[in-house]
């Protein structure tokens, strides 16, 4: 029997920093289980230097990574989600796309690293995001995905989030 991959969308804003990090993170710790994308309402054209820095001192390599718009993902015959994660409070207050096959989605909001100053500052900032997001990404993947509803995918995503506090 093959073993069916999630396809996941993580979404903030910019899709330069949190978004970036959770994609990678996703696509690090699934292990082929899982395939995530990430992308923004309002890209910002670049990925930051500190979030590819921040990943590849954790040991997740990202040459690829770049800032784009959620558009890309909203084409008719295009990939079909089972999981949309926003995780900047812009994001989730924003009024998304329709997203074909209805996925589950949930907001795991991390403090914004990408604005602190100065720039010590903002790399502790984006390994405290990087903690956070990989702290949630663990749980959500030591789920039982494979036998949970849409419904409590989206319970336990939720519950993730409270519990994982900062």
């Amino acid at each position: 029997m093959t073993q069916r991959t999630f396809n996941i969308l993580v979404l903030c804003t910019g899709n330069s920093a949190r978004s970036i990090l959770g994609e990678a993170l996703f696509n690090n710790l699934g292990k082929g289980r899982v395939r995530a994308y990430s992308a923004g309402s309002k890209p910002a054209g670049r990925v930051n230097p500190v979030a590819l820095e921040t990943l590849e001192k954790n040991g997740i390599a990202m040459a690829d990574a770049r800032s784009k718009s959620w558009d890309e993902f909203t084409v008719s015959g295009g990939l079909t989600f089972d999981f949309i994660f926003t995780v900047c409070d812009n994001a989730a207050n924003e009024a998304c796309p329709v997203w074909p096959g209805h996925p589950a989605t949930a907001h795991w909001g991390i403090p914004d690293p990408a604005h602190v100053e100065p720039l010590e500052a903002r790399r502790a900032a984006f390994e405290s995001a990087y903690r956070q997001l990989k702290r949630r990404v663990e749980a959500f993947l030591a789920l039982p995905l494979e036998t949970m509803t849409a419904a409590e995918a989206k319970a336990a995503a939720q519950r993730i989030h409270r519990e994982a506090g900062q």
